[in-house]
């Protein structure tokens, strides 16, 4: 003869042997203090005995309060979410969560249709959203229900709060250093122009160049290795008398530095390279890679953490960059 086949305790199960209503026992059970102390410990001891034990996406769903936090990337295409700095930022995101008991999922978000917001907002698993890329149509289309449960990792608003890098001073700082060791015709390899975080540094870049009585020689690009490759061909076509490249991240001044060599160019002898993020990467590239600073991890964690609890963090934050000098400049 096979078991006994039993249907698994439920909350009512546990209620009635108690004698309590669902109610009760369910606030029992989440720690509501709207319970009595003697019928919060028989219902607590009922359901120890019975070896019930309360579903937690259940509780999530019933208080409303989201068992997932979605990090939602904004670009063109989906295979945003494919770069490598979204996935340090997912990491740190599901640690922060790990410890509250709640999962992370990853969303695109099309540029072109910011309103797709809505749709996390309408559902009851999102605890909340922390938002990358962020742009000012992304801003303006969060809606009200996810007020308190949004951060952005880019810029923010008022209801919105925002962490990132002081990418600017980063950028001042490495522009400073090439010039500061005798070059004089620094081209810099941009970033897309629909990411507002991306003008920091150009801004940053064209201001120290012109203190310092430097042309600025500005190309758009994008954050990809070919990017780089490219933009430093391209660079070296129109100013010939080139002898420095910053690039927007350390992917594409990886490009620049192989499009260099291939064209017989030496790094850093006859043009430096630079970048930006301080990838793993950059201390073995061939040369090793100047670059500053990125703590992606910290400005992750610090937007989950405003998520879970937007009290415990200001409303604005941006962590500082640092110059990490290398062979490449």
């Amino acid at each position: 003869m096979g078991e006994e086949i039993r249907d698994p305790l439920t909350l009512e199960d546990v209620a009635r042997a108690a004698g309590v209503s669902r109610a009760t026992a369910s606030r029992a059970l989440t720690g509501s203090d709207t319970t009595s102390t003697p019928a919060r410990q028989r219902v607590r001891a009922v359901a120890e005995r019975m070896g019930y034990a309360p579903n937690p996406l259940a509780r999530a769903l019933a208080g409303g309060s989201g068992t997932r936090v979605v990090v939602a990337v904004a670009g063109p295409r989906p295979d945003v979410l494919e770069d490598p700095y979204m996935w340090r930022v997912l990491g740190a995101t599901a640690a922060v969560c790990d410890g509250s008991g709640v999962g992370v999922s990853l969303q695109w978000l099309p540029l072109d249709a910011p309103g797709s917001l809505g749709r996390l907002g309408t559902d009851r698993s999102v605890r909340g959203v922390v938002l990358c890329n962020t742009t000012e149509p992304l801003l303006a289309a969060v809606p009200h229900v996810l007020r308190g449960r949004v951060a952005s990792i880019g810029i923010g608003s008022v209801a919105v709060p925002s962490f990132d890098v002081d990418n600017a001073s980063g950028a001042a700082a490495v522009v400073r250093h090439l010039h500061s060791s005798g070059r004089r015709h620094i081209a810099m390899l941009t970033g897309p122009s629909w990411l507002p975080c991306s003008w920091r540094s150009v801004e940053a870049y064209r201001r120290t160049v012109e203190a310092a009585g430097l042309p600025a020689r500005i190309l758009p690009g994008d954050f990809g290795f070919e990017d780089g490759r490219s933009g430093a061909l391209e660079a070296l076509r129109r100013w010939p008398d080139t002898d420095a490249i910053y690039a927007i991240c350390d992917s594409v001044a990886f490009g620049a530095m192989v499009a260099l060599r291939g064209l017989g160019v030496d790094v850093p002898d006859d043009v430096a390279v630079a970048g930006f993020d301080d990838v793993p990467a950059a201390a073995w590239a061939g040369p090793a890679l100047t670059t500053a600073t990125h703590p992606v991890s910290r400005i992750a964690a610090g937007a989950a953490t405003a998520v879970l609890d937007e009290a415990l963090v200001p409303p604005a934050t941006l962590y500082p960059s640092e110059l990490v000098l290398r062979e490449s400049a």
